[in-house]
């Protein structure tokens, strides 16, 4: 069976919706099939195992979850400070939050890793590989932080997002509002200070 690149990014499309829906267990070839409306056979084809078909799952969350060229650009427009990383995390959480299919198949292959050793080599490899890279953004843009603070951003949006997308402990308070207090609590005191004023 001849292959193409958009079949295979449908296949990993259904993968993720199979994820979100069913979790890891509902995750098998033939539920590719049916999702992706392709005969039987067709996932194998393009993934023969467990591990090929975690790397193209991660490989299409980095995709959908990648943010716009152009919003990038207008959030580096201003001046670098805590101001503007606020208004970077606020993007992450929205595009994360409205991608809402992804965000929870990408808890679900995290879960998996835990269980299986193949899937925590995909996933482990992948997440390093995107903190180094939120590190070096981080550098290169000249906002405040370094890696320790972008970790406990991560550990601290994975949380809210969770709560978010599954359910809420207050769901009354607007998600904004708890990522300006993310940024003004996370962020070193003389970096912290004022950190939000200027986002709205």
């Amino acid at each position: 069976m001849a292959r193409n690149d958009d079949r295979r990014q449908r296949l990993a499309d259904a993968g993720l919706a199979v994820l979100a829906r069913e979790g890891a267990r509902g995750l098998t070839h033939r539920a590719l099939d049916r999702e992706a409306g392709v005969p039987t056979g067709t996932a194998s084809n393009y993934f023969r195992t467990r591990a090929e078909l975690v790397h193209a799952l991660a490989d299409r969350i980095g995709q959908r979850l990648a943010p716009d060229p152009d919003t990038v650009a207008g959030l580096r427009s201003g001046e670098a400070g805590p101001a503007m990383f606020a208004d970077h995390v606020r993007d992450i959480v929205r595009r994360l939050g409205a991608e809402r299919e992804v965000t929870l198949a990408l808890f679900e292959l995290r879960l998996e890793a835990v269980r299986r050793p193949e899937v925590a080599e995909v996933m482990g490899e992948w997440l390093r590989t995107g903190f180094a890279a939120d590190v070096a953004y981080n550098r290169a843009a000249g906002l405040p932080g370094g890696p320790a603070e972008i970790a406990l951003f991560h550990y601290a949006v994975d949380g809210l997002l969770l709560d978010r997308l599954t359910l809420s402990i207050d769901p009354d308070t607007p998600t904004d509002t708890v990522v300006d207090a993310l940024v003004d609590g996370l962020l070193p005191p003389a970096q912290g200070a004022g950190a939000t004023s200027s986002t709205r």
